[in-house]
């Protein structure tokens, strides 16, 4: 498989997608946060001393989409049409999951803004409920599904 980002010497380019067709494009990324009951109790009743931890991750999530280009050294700014980040919270398994929905008609995909949407809110999470308890560990970032675009399709299923 030939990797894009690097020209015929081996240095790292941004890719030229000016002759690429704008197409219809979304992602979605999720990813998780283990927590302690104590901090599961907490974001549950709104008891967090620096606010509404869902509710301030969701605004950090989508301000890292809007971001991405400014993070990832190689990634094109993108017009972001729809941009959506949401929770399940699985009070038994001391889990709180991140979905992150993005979607742009362009000439390149929204992949790494979902997964930068995603990371963002797990790290918000941590910084805001890092206080009750630093034992908090985030796993299972990856693309969950993707459309649009060159290479098609794409669903995120277990190997």
């Amino acid at each position: 498989m030939e990797l894009n980002h690097f020209d015929k010497n081996g240095n790292a380019v941004m890719v030229d997608v000016s002759d690429k067709p704008v197409t219809h494009r979304t992602a979605t990324a999720t990813g998780s946060i283990q927590v302690s009951p104590e901090i599961m109790a907490a974001v549950k009743s709104g008891n967090v001393k620096k606010g509404d931890v869902l509710g301030v991750a969701r605004v950090a999530g989508i301000m890292g989409v809007k971001r991405t280009s400014e993070l990832i050294p190689m990634c094109h700014p993108l017009p972001i049409q729809k941009c959506s980040v949401d929770f399940e919270t699985d009070e038994d398994a001391g889990v709180i999951r991140v979905f992150c929905t993005v979607k742009t008609e362009g000439k390149t995909g929204v992949e790494m803004e979902a997964l930068t949407g995603v990371q963002v809110a797990l790290l918000t999470i941590y910084d805001m409920c890092k206080a009750i308890d630093k034992h908090m560990v985030m796993s299972d970032i990856h693309l969950e599904e993707k459309t649009g675009g060159k290479s098609g399709d794409f669903r995120f299923e277990e190997k």
